[in-house]
Order: C-alpha cells, then sequence, then structure tokens
C-alpha cells in the first residue's frame, strides 16, 4: 500500500491562509523558517502539540520551541529580564531561542516545556512563517519537520520524505537561508548558557550581554538539539576524514572535494546552510558509511561541527 505524500503548497496568501486554517483546527503543518523548515502546531492545545510528537517519533521528555509573533507576544509566555529584553532587541526576529522562566497564566500545552518550568521562545524572521504566525493569531511550538533523530528538512521535498503519511500538508517557502537551526541561549539567575550553538554565536551574545558564557555542564535536557544521537543520515558517520573509504560517501569541505562539498571556498556559513542538504545527499547515496572533512570550530563552525558530532553519535 502506497504512503500518502502531504500536499505541498505554495506560501503564496492562498496557502498561508490555508495553513492558518488547518492550525486553528488543531492540525500540524510543516511551515518555512530563515533556520530549517518547521512542523508547526497551536502551541496552546495538547491535542495538536501531541500530534507533533506523534508525527514526529519524538520522545516526549525532549521540549518544543514556541514561535511568537514579537516581544509583546513572547512576555505573555515567559518573564523576560533586562538581558532577554536587550537579546531580543538585538537578535529578534532572527535565528536566536531564548530558554526563559514559563509564566505560571502562560496556557501553553504541557507537553511543549516537557514538564519543565522554563519555555523555549523565537520570533523568526522569515516572511512566511511570520505571516502564518499572523493569520493563525497564536503562538505555535515548531521543532524540524522530520521523524525525530534524522537530518533536519531544508526544503518542502525534505519534509515530504520524511513524514509522507503523517503529516497532510507542507507549505513551500523555497530553501532555508540558515540551514541551521537556531542557537538556544538560557538565561539563569546567575548568568548565561548557550544549550544548543547556531547562527548567533556566543561570542555575540558576550558583546550584547557584557559578561562572559557560564562553563559548567548542562543539567540534563532544557532545550531541543541536546540529545547525544541527532541529526542522523541512518548511517555510520566519520569525521575528520581528509580522504574517503571505498565504501564511504564523503561530504567535502574547502580543499577536500569528496563527493559533495559543504563550502568549496572555505566558507563556514555557506557550510551552515548546506550541511543538512549535504546528509539528505549521503543518506540516499549507495555507500553504506559517511565520511566527513575536517571543519574549522571558528564562529559558525561551532554549531557545524556540534551537528556532525551528534550525527555520528
Amino acid at each position: 500500500m502506497s504512503v500518502k505524500q502531504p500536499e505541498i503548497v505554495p506560501a503564496d496568501p492562498v496557502g498561508i491562509a490555508a495553513a492558518a486554517a488547518r492550525l486553528r483546527a488543531g492540525e500540524p503543518v510543516a511551515v518555512p523558517t530563515e533556520t530549517v523548515y518547521g512542523l508547526a502546531a497551536t502551541a496552546c492545545d495538547d491535542g495538536a502539540v501531541a500530534a507533533i510528537y506523534r508525527a514526529k517519533g519524538r520522545p516526549d521528555f525532549n521540549p518544543l520551541i514556541v514561535h511568537v509573533a514579537d516581544v509583546a507576544a513572547g512576555q505573555r509566555l515567559a518573564i523576560f529580564d533586562g538581558r532577554a529584553l536587550a537579546l531580543a532587541q538585538a537578535f529578534w526576529p532572527g535565528a536566536l531561542t531564548m530558554v526563559l522562566p514559563q509564566r505560571a497564566d502562560s496556557g501553553l500545552a504541557a507537553a511543549v516545556t516537557a514538564g519543565l518550568p522554563t519555555v523555549a521562545l523565537r520570533c523568526p524572521a522569515h516572511p512566511v512563517m511570520r505571516a502564518v504566525l499572523a493569520a493563525a493569531g497564536v503562538p505555535l511550538a515548531a521543532p524540524s519537520a522530520n521523524r525525530s533523530g534524522g537530518v533536519s528538512p531544508t526544503t518542502a521535498g525534505h519534509v515530504a520524505a520524511s513524514l509522507a503519511g503523517r503529516i497532510g500538508m507542507v507549505l513551500d517557502g523555497g530553501a532555508c537561508a540558515e540551514g541551521l537551526e537556531s542557537t538556544i541561549v538560557a538565561l539563569r539567575p546567575d548568568g548565561w548558557q548557550v544549550l544548543r550553538p547556531g547562527p548567533v554565536t556566543a561570542q555575540v551574545i558576550a558583546q550584547v550581554l557584557g559578561e562572559g558564557e557560564l562553563t559548567r555542564a548542562a543539567s540534563g535536557i532544557e532545550a531541543p538539539g541536546q540529545l547525544a544521537s541527532h541529526y542522523a543520515p541512518g548511517k555510520p558517520v566519520r569525521l575528520g576524514a581528509e580522504r574517503a573509504e571505498a565504501d564511504e560517501y564523503h561530504i567535502g569541505f574547502g580543499a577536500v572535494m569528496g563527493d559533495v562539498t559543504l563550502s568549496a571556498t572555505g566558507d563556514l556559513a555557506e557550510a551552515a546552510s548546506r550541511l543538512y542538504a549535504c546528509l539528505h545527499l549521503a543518506a540516499a547515496a549507495p555507500q553504506p558509511r559517511v565520511a566527513v572533512a575536517p571543519v574549522p570550530d571558528a564562529g559558525i563552525g561551532a554549531a557545524v561541527n556540534d551537528r556532525l558530532r551528534r550525527a555520528a553519535a
């Protein structure tokens, strides 16, 4: 029996209105953001959030990011101190998620926070996601639109291949510009800590907050992307590979060309934007194993290497 493919709908006004109607009805919809495609559902509806977990096969101890239209919408869900307001002014809309104390009257579904007293909030910059938020009129929980633990999707086709038979609609806004999930920063009483590296680096966060990052280890799962094994192409992955073995599909970088390259010019921003596309190609390749060329750890390279280490775990 064939698996029913989700309807891929152009992200025009008609498609956005249709997506908003489905969301208001409690149905999850895959939508583009500047980072990766998200599987969105109304964050205050227990049934809608449960549908995200079912579609992804996601562990229920792994919290979700809630997307809001602006700071005012975020303040209805969480407590913003001066640091949070400064970061929002600097990086919202954009690829920064903040883990903040949840308001007692937030109305969020319990599964969104996985029982934690905090909530992860982001104000996205992508015009389609912003239009969907405005049309739906509610905060949207939206993890990456793929099976849990797999390679994150950066095109509508990636979503359809991963979630066929599990969701009804993908809003097609083209390829994602950043191609890497948002940075997640936790604001604690005694400082701040990056829980997931991303496009907004710890260095630029420190410039805004005027203080360095806490160095102690994070305790438990506080936000998405902290599982040891994640972003995996379904094959063994070997990192730091200047050359590939005969049974390996080689993802190159810079002078190491490989079967496909993250960036032939050694551009780390390009590597971030192409990372998941290259991992999808590796997953579909005939070789049973994957090798990845060394990627420098500077700047956004730290986020690229974070994803690669989890893919290889």
